[in-house]
C-alpha cells in the first residue's frame, strides 16, 4: 500500500504540536509546584501557636512576630490562601492542556496508521509516541483519583523528553513494516508492551518522589504525603503489571511462529524478563511481606531502570533478533 504523504506530514506537525502543548502544560504545573500551598510553614504556624510561642512571619515576608492565634491566622489565611488560589488556577489551566496534547497526540498517531495503512507503533519512533500516550492517559486517571496534580510537572518532564528523543533522533519516514513484523501479533504484543511500559512510567516517577519526600529536603514539603505516593505508586504496577505480562506470553508466542521456539535469551527478551521478575517481586513484596516504604519504591525504581534501558540501550545498541524494532 502507497504512503499516504499528506497525512503522514499532517501526522509530524500534529506530533510536534502535542509535544509543544505538554511544555506549556509542564510550565504551568511547575507554577503550581512552585508556588502553592507552603504546607511546611502552615505546619510551623500550628505547632508554634498551639505551644504559646512566638510566630515567626519572615517566611513569608512579614516583619512582625506575635503569640496570638490572630497571627498564625494571618499566615494560614492572608498570603497562603492567596497564592495557592492563583497557583491552583494554573494547576487547572495545566490539566486542561494535557487533556488537549492527549488529542492532537492521538491525532497524530492515528494520521500515521491512515498514511501507512497499519497500526502506529511499527517502529522505535511510532513505539516511543505510543508508549508516552498511555503514560500520560494513565496520569490523567491517576489525577481523579488522588491530590497529585501538582506532581504534573515531573510525569510530563520524561515524557517530553522522549517525544522529543523519538522526533529528533529515532524518527523514521511513514512506510510498510517489514516483512518481518506484518502480522496480527504487531497489534496485540507491541501494543500491549507499549501500553505497559507506558503505565510504569508514573509509578517509576511517583517512587523517586516518594524517597525524595521521605528524605525531607525544603521544597519537598510541596509533595503530597508519602502514603498518597507509595499508593499512586502501587496501585498503577497492579494494572500494569498484567498488561506487561501478557505482553511477554505474546510474544513468546509470535516468536514461536516466527522464530520456531518460544524463547531464546535473545537481549531484549531477557531484558524483558528481568523488569518483568523485578515487578513481581515488587508486587509479591508488598503482599505477603508487607513491605512499604523505601524498600518498595527501591524495587519499583529499579524495574523502572530495567525497562528504560531496554528501550533505549537494547534497542539501539545491542544486536539482537528485534534489531529491526528500529528501523
Amino acid at each position: 500500500m502507497p504512503v499516504n504523504e499528506t497525512f503522514s506530514t499532517y501526522s509530524d506537525w500534529t506530533y510536534g504540536a502535542a509535544v509543544g502543548v505538554y511544555v506549556l502544560a509542564m510550565l504551568f504545573s511547575l507554577v503550581e509546584q512552585a508556588f502553592g500551598r507552603r504546607t511546611k510553614v502552615v505546619a510551623r504556624a500550628r505547632e508554634l501557636v498551639g505551644a504559646g510561642a512566638p510566630v515567626d512571619h519572615t517566611a513569608d515576608d512579614s516583619t512582625t512576630d506575635s503569640t496570638t492565634d490572630t497571627a498564625a491566622d494571618e499566615v494560614l489565611e492572608t498570603d497562603e490562601p492567596a497564592r495557592a488560589g492563583r497557583a491552583e488556577r494554573f494547576g487547572r489551566m495545566s490539566v486542561s492542556l494535557i487533556v488537549l496534547g492527549v488529542l492532537l497526540h492521538v491525532t497524530a498517531l492515528a494520521l500515521r496508521g491512515l498514511a501507512t495503512g497499519r497500526v502506529p507503533w511499527g517502529n522505535m519512533y511510532e513505539f516511543g509516541a505510543t508508549l508516552s500516550l498511555a503514560a500520560v492517559v494513565t496520569w490523567l486517571v491517576m489525577l481523579r483519583k488522588f491530590p497529585i496534580r501538582h506532581l504534573s510537572v515531573w510525569l510530563l518532564l520524561p515524557v517530553i523528553l522522549l517525544m522529543f528523543l523519538g522526533g529528533v533522533l529515532l524518527y523514521t519516514t511513514a512506510a510498510p513494516v517489514q516483512p518481518a513484523l506484518q502480522s496480527y501479533w504487531l497489534v496485540i504484543h507491541v501494543f500491549s508492551i507499549a501500553l505497559g511500559s507506558g503505565m510504569v512510567l508514573v509509578p517509576g516517577v511517583v517512587s523517586v518522589l516518594y524517597l525524595i519526600k521521605t528524605r525531607k529536603p525544603a521544597w519537598a514539603t510541596r509533595l503530597p504525603d508519602a502514603e498518597v505516593l507509595d499508593q499512586v505508586a502501587y496501585r498503577t504496577t497492579i494494572f500494569a503489571f498484567p498488561i506487561y505480562t501478557a505482553g511477554v506470553i505474546f510474544g513468546a508466542i509470535w516468536a514461536e511462529s516466527a522464530w520456531g521456539r518460544f524463547w531464546g535469551w535473545d537481549p531484549k527478551e531477557t531484558v524483558a524478563f528481568i523488569a518483568w521478575v523485578v515487578y513481581a517481586a515488587y508486587l509479591h513484596s508488598r503482599a505477603t511481606a508487607g513491605w512499604r516504604g523505601s524498600r518498595a519504591a527501591l524495587i519499583n525504581i529499579v524495574g523502572f531502570a530495567m525497562m528504560v534501558f531496554n528501550l533505549f540501550f537494547i534497542n539501539l545498541v545491542v544486536a539482537g533478533l528485534h534489531s529491526y524494532a528500529s528501523g
